[in-house]
């Protein structure tokens, strides 16, 4: 990593439009320390595998499974304890229910269709299936489209990967699987139900006993940026804060809060149920994941 000036203070980064980032986008918020060049793709995950296997980008968002398994492999990105993307997930795994009804078991023994097996919406919903409903993950046939964005990682045994150009959706549709995590591509079908059942009240219940949204996608940076200029660090957290306070209540209502401590939970699910779905070989502490830096931010 070039320790120039100039990749620090106009450092290139992965961010998709949203709500939240928008006002950081659209000039809104700004800095005299740092000027973001968002040079990532439009759809973030796209910049995903480039970020972690080329260094493509200095700052910007990476989904928490993506961080969890790039910090497995010893790749030099330091997190932020700022969420950009998070949701519900009860309702993100749905069926066809013209070839019978399934209860959240029933799928068991059979093909369960997801983009990437270490996609972060697949860990939340099987998370989901395991602890709520006992379901035994080890017993469904994962079927995946994608390849993982680390290249260290292969996918558990009970996983197929699909010749290019089949599609999920379709596949579920004509019942060749008998469910598929789809997340906000959930075909717009009157055929389609959800597997688990009035997923949205079960998402409140389960908020209410456990306190976490789940998250979607953190802010990561460089660790040289960090150890070389941990003043634009703190600057762009505080940016993330501010566009985070123009956006609409519905955008962020549903987004986990900002800070280390307001996310601890939700950050040792998602590496637990990681470790248990053998995305990542080994359990971090969360405090493993920030560095003096990063770990001190408050907003």
């Amino acid at each position: 990593m070039s320790n120039t000036s100039t990749t620090w203070t106009h450092p290139t980064t992965n961010l998709a439009d949203s709500p939240v980032t928008m006002a950081m986008k659209d000039g809104r918020v700004t800095s005299d320390l740092v000027k973001l060049d968002f040079c990532g793709p439009k759809t973030a995950h796209d910049g995903f595998k480039p970020m972690i296997r080329n260094n493509a980008f200095v700052a910007g968002e990476l989904a928490i499974v993506t961080y969890l398994q790039a910090k497995a492999y010893g790749k030099p990105f330091v997190l932020l304890p700022a969420p950009v993307v998070g949701r519900f997930q009860h309702h993100c795994i749905g069926f066809n229910k013209e070839f019978g009804h399934l209860n959240p078991k029933d799928i068991e023994g059979r093909k369960v269709g997801v983009r990437t097996y270490a996609q972060t919406t697949g860990l939340w919903v099987r998370g989901i299936l395991q602890h709520e409903y006992g379901v035994d993950l080890n017993k469904v046939n994962w079927v995946t489209i994608d390849e993982s964005h680390l290249a260290e990682y292969k996918d558990p045994s009970n996983c197929e990967k699909l010749p290019a150009g089949a599609s999920i959706p379709q596949m579920m549709l004509d019942g060749e699987l008998a469910a598929a995590i789809l997340g906000n591509d959930m075909p717009n079908d009157p055929r389609i139900e959800r597997l688990i059942p009035d997923p949205f009240n079960a998402a409140k219940q389960w908020y209410a006993r456990e306190g976490v949204i789940p998250i979607n996608h953190m802010f990561v940076v460089h660790q040289d940026f960090c150890k070389q200029r941990p003043d634009i660090v703190r600057e762009i957290y505080r940016m993330i804060g501010d566009s985070r306070s123009l956006a609409p209540a519905s955008a962020t209502e549903t987004l986990p809060p900002l800070g280390l401590e307001a996310n601890r939970k939700g950050i040792e699910m998602a590496i637990e149920w990681s470790f248990e779905q053998k995305i990542i070989p080994r359990k971090f502490s969360v405090d493993e994941l920030f560095d003096e830096t990063t770990a001190a931010l408050n907003y």
